[in-house]
């Protein structure tokens, strides 16, 4: 902008001058300047334009909410995960305890899969009501069945 500011013939006295020159800079900048970086060498007002926006009449009730996160299970077999501003720890086992994972989510639904292997560690449907998800795994040692 300084280079072209400086290049034109007429050069601003007043600051309403300099404000008419930067204007019509901006107006060429945007709107006819192809730009090498965009597809085409399309000039950025294009781009934009070309970009689909968000509005706030959309029905959104229909429309899922996923995401891909990549954590660790800590030393107690638990992974964290913050749904709707509160945070609720996943039970995976200790048996799995600092192992690399990708929690994948959409909505409430959740699969908890070893990074390295893609093992499935854990599926499950998020309870946002409880902030620990326990692995529904009995407590304790095994129990032998007896006899009757």
């Amino acid at each position: 902008m300084k280079k072209w500011l400086t290049a034109q013939p007429a050069q601003p006295a007043t600051l309403p001058e300099l404000q008419q020159l930067i204007d019509a800079f901006l107006h060429t900048y945007n709107q006819h300047r192809p730009h090498r970086s965009l597809p085409h060498q399309a000039t950025p007002a294009a781009a934009y334009r070309a970009r689909p926006k968000a509005t706030p009449n959309r029905d959104r009730s229909a429309d899922t909410h996923d995401r891909i996160r990549r954590d660790r299970i800590d030393d107690s077999g638990v992974v964290t995960l913050r749904h709707n501003g509160n945070l609720h720890h996943i039970g995976i086992g200790r048996t799995h305890a600092r192992t690399h994972v990708i929690l994948l989510t959409q909505d409430l639904e959740i699969r908890v899969v070893n990074a390295a292997t893609g093992e499935l560690l854990r599926e499950l449907t998020l309870d946002p009501n409880r902030d620990y998800q326990p692995t529904g795994k009995p407590k304790g040692p095994a129990r032998p069945a007896t006899a009757k």
